[in-house]
């Protein structure tokens, strides 16, 4: 019977997280440890199995507090996921799409017509506007472990989500002006190298990847209360 009571407040605590299943489990684990340490020490004053265990749950605080409290940490930790990834792929993709576009289509003077300036602005916003999402993100890692032991985590977690989804959002438009852009230049350049398409899916499936993870960051971060 005094299981029970441990069970039902570990159940109902996991019910409310949301986040690394890894990191949950393991916030998950060190509460029932947590609590079963307190339970043995209030057995050895003298409470009964049920009283001690009963007692070690009032004392370690009412399930929704606690909610609110791991799911702050839980979404700290996510967005800080999604940032470094945001921070190390959004330049690695860059310049191996770069790379492969060199070499396996060449420079844009060696276009049999060189593209007008509109395109090459598109193309060139483009390739700005991931460096720039790269660059918030890492600046926004950097101010956030600054600014943790000054300001609320909860808000922390907040504004890491937006700058994440932000940053994805950014990039996705980026990608789908360029290949707008090309389809209405020539749409035959869309499909011009088999490497290159190739190497255009597995873009597109970072930055769904990485759109996954910003909606992820900004559910995990919003049901803070």
């Amino acid at each position: 019977m005094g299981t029970a009571v441990i069970d039902r407040y570990v159940t109902d605590l996991g019910a409310r997280l949301q986040g690394s299943k890894k990191q949950v489990r393991d916030l998950l684990t060190e509460t029932r440890d947590s609590l079963a340490d307190a339970t043995e020490a209030h057995v050895g004053r003298g409470l009964t199995e049920q009283e001690a265990q009963e007692r070690a749950v009032e004392e370690f605080g009412p399930v929704r507090e606690i909610a609110n409290e791991y799911q702050a940490e839980l979404a700290v930790a996510y967005g800080t996921r999604t940032l470094v990834w945001l921070a190390i792929v959004l330049p690695l993709m860059h310049m191996a799409w770069e790379y492969g576009r060199m070499l396996l289509i060449g420079p844009w003077q060696d276009f049999a017509t060189m593209p007008p300036a509109w395109y090459l602005f598109i193309a060139k916003a483009n390739d700005l506007i991931s460096g720039i999402a790269s660059g918030v993100a890492l600046v926004t890692l950097v101010l956030g472990r600054v600014l943790a032991r000054k300001y609320d985590s909860k808000r922390l977690a907040k504004i890491g989500a937006g700058v994440a989804l932000t940053a994805v959002g950014a990039v996705f438009l980026g990608n789908v002006s360029i290949i707008l852009a090309t389809a209405h230049l020539d749409v035959a350049r869309l499909a011009q190298s088999l490497p290159m398409t190739i190497a255009s899916v597995i873009t597109w499936i970072v930055i769904v990847r990485l759109g996954l993870l910003a909606r992820r960051c900004l559910s995990c971060a919003t049901i803070v209360a």
